[in-house]
């Protein structure tokens, strides 16, 4: 691959780094400004399936992509074209990180960085199985052994013609040491910790990315013991792979470390070195940094159990709503059978507002776990800060003080309340984790004129409602404040935080016309600044009162729930609504009453049910049969996102006897 090496000390090393790159299960081509190939090994061969007859210093660039286009890489097209352009874009040489498929099926990771003085360094790493080669064949051993005697012979005979001309040992050492020169800004370039470890555990050499890894200088590994430059606590985690690689086994196994005040991670693998006689040497270290691979994986693990959440909050909404259907219609219908008892008022009034809260609490359950339809709302914004006081208090420790200020005027914005309580329970969190002793969180809601830009909140001028969350925690720096809305960063400790929190509150804040800025310094505490703009809220419309003119009342309605204690008290509004009432315990029943009894006029459905027919279905084949038959639909939860029915009227449950009506209005309406 390069000019023939003097034996000398330089060559030693030479050979040294070709054969560690030789090792190595990524493939690595470096071309030079002309697109001439200059350096290799084997596994870029072996990775793209190239023949031996390429691997020659100073084949063109071209002669690849031309064997590529042939064998029909590229698919159908004009080859001279799909030549020209990769020729021209590797004219154009940028860095670049690219994924390309094989024909085998085999998914390679192409990593290309420019060399210093023109050309570029390629690397080639097989991404399908995430590991490095467990272990190296025979074949290839015998190979290498042959390789290494194949060159000390033309070393050898080199060294012959060196003695014999003076001149041309000049020109030969010249290139030697260009050539060294280029193999080790080639290991100081790619992406990878390169390093090698002898039997007394002293490392003989590191390249520049171990060396900065460790934090030590470049060369300022070599010679020194491998305890004393990785430090005690990752010796303790890898002595046991470093006394098996040095009895004879490649291993491959992660550790951890403190690097810059962050935990960062790391897969190495030890490939062991033999002598002639089959005795290990000692080893070669290649390592890669995996941190972002594991936060991304946290980040998945915790996605994951959000979800996991999400679906058992849906599965409780739905028969808690259930629960609370019954409870809450047989309390009104007791407090509308004896409106004037006032010790009856007395017990049934609490029992209704605890209820009712009950579904609030439902609701607040399935807006966090994101299982609720989110939409802005004309928000008052005070409100909802005094309401979500309340379960602050109840997430902090009793040594952080609370308290709000929530002005004296109605500040109202049009946004999703449910994404703006998670905002604020996010900042109120991390509150709490930068005052491990203790301290103080105060929330503030003001309306304010802002002149655009120059408010420093990147957002145009106007009315704007400001919120404040301030803590005396310990704060933060200039560079930690400069990524704090990047998704996955986290100066918490590993495992503790997704890194997801801000940058959603970011995201929601800007999509909802707003700014936002975080104001910190160590030590200070931080505090958060988001603007929202102010709107007007609709009018409250007084809703009829009087069930006379909700309702016509006299028409057979079919009664279609599964729960009997939800069907007794729906069936109980619907008489005192004044409707003949029938029931059916599923779908499938109540599509054969309907089938059967031309007298129904009426069909009020549950859309969750077992049978095999849910209430969504049942509608649509319900009109295939009577198409002016009306529907209301009742819901205690569901994710069914079928769009099937979806312009009949939907009542949520837990309802009293004036929703009922209301929803019977409505549906009348629609058949009209």
């Amino acid at each position: 691959m390069t000019p023939e090496p003097p034996p000398s000390d330089a060559g030693q090393r030479y050979e040294m780094l070709q054969a560690g790159l030789d090792l190595l299960d990524q493939g690595i081509t470096v071309f030079d400004a002309d697109l001439k190939l200059v350096a290799w090994n084997e596994p870029f061969l072996r990775l793209l399936d190239f023949p031996e007859k390429l691997a020659r210093v100073g084949t063109p660039f071209e002669a690849f992509i031309r064997y590529n286009a042939e064998r029909g890489e590229y698919g159908p097209g004009d080859h001279e074209i799909q030549i020209a352009d990769r020729v021209a874009a590797a004219a154009s040489f940028k860095p670049h990180i690219t994924e390309r498929q094989r024909p085998n099926g085999r998914v390679l990771l192409l990593r290309g960085e420019p060399l210093p003085h023109k050309g570029f360094v390629t690397l080639y790493s097989d991404i399908t199985e995430q590991r490095y080669i467990e272990h190296l064949t025979e074949h290839q051993n015998i190979q290498l052994e042959e390789r290494v005697r194949r060159r000390t012979a033309q070393l050898e005979n080199a060294n012959a013609n060196l003695t014999r001309a003076n001149n041309e040992n000049s020109r030969i050492a010249a290139a030697l040491m260009r050539s060294e020169e280029r193999l080790r800004l080639i290991n100081d370039t790619i992406p990878i910790l390169i390093g090698y470890v002898d039997k007394d555990e002293v490392y003989q050499y590191a390249n520049k990315g171990y060396s900065d890894w460790y934090g030590h200088p470049e060369g300022g590994v070599t010679g020194r013991a491998v305890r004393e430059v990785i430090g005690e606590q990752v010796y303790a985690q890898v002595r046991d792979p470093v006394k098996k690689a040095l009895a004879g086994q490649q291993v491959t196994y992660e550790y951890q470390m403190d690097r810059l005040g962050q935990t960062v991670f790391a897969r190495s693998t030890l490939v062991p070195e033999f002598s002639a006689d089959g005795q290990p040497l000692g080893f070669f270290v290649f390592s890669h940094e995996i941190t972002e691979q594991k936060r991304m994986q946290a980040a998945l693990v915790q996605a994951q159990k959000m979800e996991a959440i999400g679906q058992l909050t849906g599965g409780l909404a739905h028969d808690f709503n259930n629960l609370l259907t019954v409870v809450i219609g047989n309390l009104a219908a007791l407090q509308d059978h004896r409106p004037d008892d006032a010790e009856v008022n007395e017990f049934v009034e609490p029992a209704l507002q605890s209820a009712r809260r009950g579904v609030q609490l439902i609701k607040r359950l399935l807006t966090f776990s994101r299982q609720q339809p989110l939409e802005p709302e004309a928000v008052d914004i005070g409100r909802l800060i005094g309401g979500l006081s309340k379960l602050v208090r109840r997430s902090l420790p009793e040594s952080i003080a609370v308290s709000t200020d929530l002005g004296s005027a109605a500040a109202h914005a049009l946004v999703d309340p449910g994404q703006l309580e998670s905002a604020l329970l996010n900042f109120a969190l991390n509150a709490r984790d930068a005052m491990p002793e203790g301290g103080r969180l105060h929330i503030a809601v003001r309306a304010v004129e802002l002149a655009g830009d120059a408010s420093g909140f990147d957002v145009p001028p106007g009315q704007y409602a400001l919120i404040e969350v301030a803590d005396n925690g310990t704060g933060m720096d200039a560079a930690t404040l400069a990524r704090v809305y990047e998704p996955f960063f986290t100066t918490k400790r590993f495992g503790l935080g997704s890194g997801l929190g801000l940058s959603m509150a970011y995201g929601f804040v800007k999509q909802s016309g707003g700014g936002i800025t975080i104001q910190s310094q160590p030590g200070q505490g931080t505090t958060v600044l988001m603007v929202l703009p102010l709107t007007t809220p609709e009018p409250d419309v007084d809703q009829p009162t009087d069930e006379a003119t909700l309702t016509r009342g006299g028409e057979l309605v079919l009664l279609a729930e599964d729960e009997p204690n939800v069907r007794r008290v729906v069936r109980q509004q619907l008489i005192d609504l004044g409707y003949p009432v029938i029931e059916a315990e599923n779908g499938a029943q109540a599509l054969t009453m309907v089938e059967q009894i031309p007298d129904i006029a009426i069909l009020v459905s549950d859309i969750i049910m077992p049978g095999g027919i849910n209430g969504r279905q049942l509608a649509e084949q319900v009109l295939a049969i009577a198409p002016h038959m009306r529907i209301v639909l009742m819901s205690g939860y569901t994710d069914d996102n079928d769009e099937t029915a979806a312009d009949l009227p939907i009542l949520g449950k837990p309802f009293v006897r004036q929703d009922l009506a209301r929803a019977l209005l409505r549906a009348n309406k629609g058949k009209t």
